[in-house]
């Protein structure tokens, strides 16, 4: 169940070896309807050592939707691949239409390319904030993408840092225009939890251990409220096994990674698996599936 999170493959350059190393399945990008930079800010992002975390600032940068999916309608994968869309880091997505348009060009040009689709709606580093968490905008973007035939699983990637009134309004909308699933969760803002080691910049987005509690509770009370109406993917400081497995029992069916990669190196991928393994006979379960939710429904 384990793959590769969107924001590492910015330029989706791995597709080629991610097999091997172990991972089932990739999310690319993000990638977003036009060419983006991202942030100018050099350095732009940092390890958070103490917490075996990073604070990241990248801001989107990705060579585009267009070169995106030439790269990919040229390559053949041995795992399942996805794209993760979002709006160009500039002024000129900031408005509500433009910044639609700009989604929905990135959505359309994945019509028949790659195995799924998560729409990203969380970036915390780009222009304008994270406008469609909002319930009215975010309906509007939905019903614009709803346009485009897209005959493969749409996801929507969510924040940790929304409150319950938010996520059920994104839940409902989900039922309505006919969502598949979501990633849980992107980055994390908030700097108050013990883990947070001094940051040295006073933006950005934070990744690793110190989102793990607010993407796992997330996880669980999203289950908890559609009890697998939804896939669920569990994103956010996964580093072994027992991570990837607490994840799986609060609900989610599959699990991403990339800043555990980072501080444990590549090696862990197989040692999660393994792990997994190990894990599931251990509880008599045979299959990833029959521990999906248990903690949740016990």
């Amino acid at each position: 169940p384990l793959g590769l999170a969107a924001g590492f493959d910015k330029d989706v350059k791995l597709v080629d070896i991610l097999g091997p190393v172990g991972f089932s399945f990739s999310e690319e990008g993000s990638i977003t309807g036009e060419p983006c930079v991202g942030n100018t800010r050099r350095p732009r992002m940092w390890r958070l050592k103490k917490s075996k975390s990073l604070l990241i600032y990248y801001g989107l940068k990705n060579p585009g939707c267009e070169k995106v999916s030439r790269i990919l309608r040229g390559k053949k994968s041995d795992i399942v691949v996805g794209v993760s869309v979002a709006k160009t880091n500039d002024e000129t997505t900031v408005e509500t239409s433009a910044g639609i348009a700009d989604y929905k060009k990135a959505y359309s040009a994945f019509t028949r390319v790659g195995d799924f689709v998560v729409v990203n709606i969380s970036c915390p580093n780009a222009f304008g904030g994270e406008p469609f968490t909002d319930a009215e905008k975010l309906e509007l973007l939905l019903k614009e993408l709803n346009t485009v035939r897209m005959d493969k699983p749409v996801l929507l990637k969510m924040s940790p840092d929304l409150n319950k009134r938010q996520v059920d309004s994104i839940i409902e909308l989900a039922r309505k225009y006919k969502i598949d699933g979501f990633v849980l969760c992107n980055l994390t803002k908030k700097d108050n939890n013990k883990l947070v080691d001094e940051r040295p910049f006073d933006k950005g987005g934070m990744s690793g251990q110190v989102v793990k509690d607010l993407a796992m509770a997330m996880v669980k009370y999203v289950y908890s409220k559609t009890k697998g109406e939804f896939l669920i993917v569990g994103c956010g400081g996964v580093s072994s096994a027992e991570d990837a497995y607490a994840y799986v029992k609060n609900g989610a069916s599959l699990v991403e990674l990339i800043t555990g990669m980072i501080f444990e190196g590549p090696q862990v991928i197989s040692e999660i698996n393994q792990g997994l393994v190990e894990l599931l006979k251990k509880d008599g379960y045979e299959h990833i599936s029959d521990a999906v939710g248990v903690d949740v429904e016990q």
